[in-house]
């Protein structure tokens, strides 16, 4: 039996799916009956959790052959990432005390990174539950593709989409949810010792100028990326919402930079899914 947290968003959903069409069991950790009933139709058992209730958390990962850990993303934190560290303060506990068989946490490229970032939410996942006595892995994967879901309604409308990864020609390491996802849960089927960490990339690097370009090719239109100006980013942020955009102007900053990369970039694990495949598949499920 495999507890899945995360299970209904993206790579939470692919590393269940992977796990039934291999003919094992999971056990979905969701927040409600409701949220479950999918899964449940699935063949799936339902664990009723929330993320920051350590004893239900603890009923949900007890008896487990492997657990998946996905923190609920928090792109706008507290200062001091007291959102975050109260979470993994709860998940660690309740791995402690359900003590499952292995344990496959979602991190990120990066975790390693001393500089301030708002990435460091996962590095201190890292370090929290690095130190539990069952076999442990930490995926580190790349840049989502699927961020570029904010690029399809400009590219539709203006033929223009503005990038915060800059130079406009430089490489980010990036990888589909669905390799994520697959990845996953073969880690959660293999066999292990002590602290593991793997890093995950697509099958190629990406410029800010491929995905322009492969935008045009499937809106059969000219697309092109424009430089969002450093200095607009604080005032652009706060404009939509955000109340502490520091931490994501220094996670770009560090991709930008390149301080923010793979601890060993040499050898890490290429995913399959392409870009365009990524992209098509945005422009299609995001309405006109």
């Amino acid at each position: 039996m495999f507890a899945i947290t995360g299970i209904t968003g993206q790579v939470g959903g692919v590393v269940a799916r992977s796990l039934l069409a291999a003919g094992k069991d999971v056990r979905a950790v969701v927040r409600s009956a409701t949220k479950g009933a999918d899964w449940s139709s699935q063949g799936c058992e339902i664990a009723i959790a929330e993320m920051s209730d350590t004893n239900a958390l603890c009923a949900a990962f007890s008896g487990a052959d492997g657990v998946f850990i996905l923190l609920p993303p928090n792109f706008d934190p507290s200062p001091d990432f007291a959102e975050s560290r109260r979470l993994v303060g709860t998940v660690r506990e309740a791995l402690k005390q359900a003590s499952p068989a292995k344990v496959v946490c979602l991190s990120t490229i990066g975790a390693q990174a001393e500089r301030p970032n708002l990435l460091q939410q996962l590095s201190h996942m890292e370090q929290e539950l690095g130190s539990l006595p069952m076999p442990i892995a930490f995926l580190r994967a790349g840049w989502f593709i699927e961020n570029a879901a904010w690029d399809v309604e400009p590219a539709r409308t203006a033929g223009v989409i503005p990038s915060f990864l800059q130079p406009l020609d430089k490489p980010v390491p990036m990888v589909a949810t669905t390799d994520v996802g697959r990845v996953a849960a073969s880690m959660l089927q293999q066999q292990w010792s002590g602290k593991r960490i793997v890093e995950l990339e697509g099958p190629r690097r990406i410029t800010p100028n491929d995905l322009a370009n492969a935008f045009s090719r499937l809106l059969g239109k000219d697309v092109r990326m424009e430089t969002a100006p450093r200095d607009t980013w604080e005032a652009l942020f706060e404009s939509q919402g955000m109340k502490n955009p520091t931490p994501r102007i220094q996670m770009l900053d560090g991709f930008n930079e390149g301080w923010i990369e793979f601890e060993r970039p040499d050898q890490t694990i290429k995913g399959t899914v392409a870009l365009e495949t990524v992209l098509h598949s945005l422009i299609e499920r995001l309405p006109l």
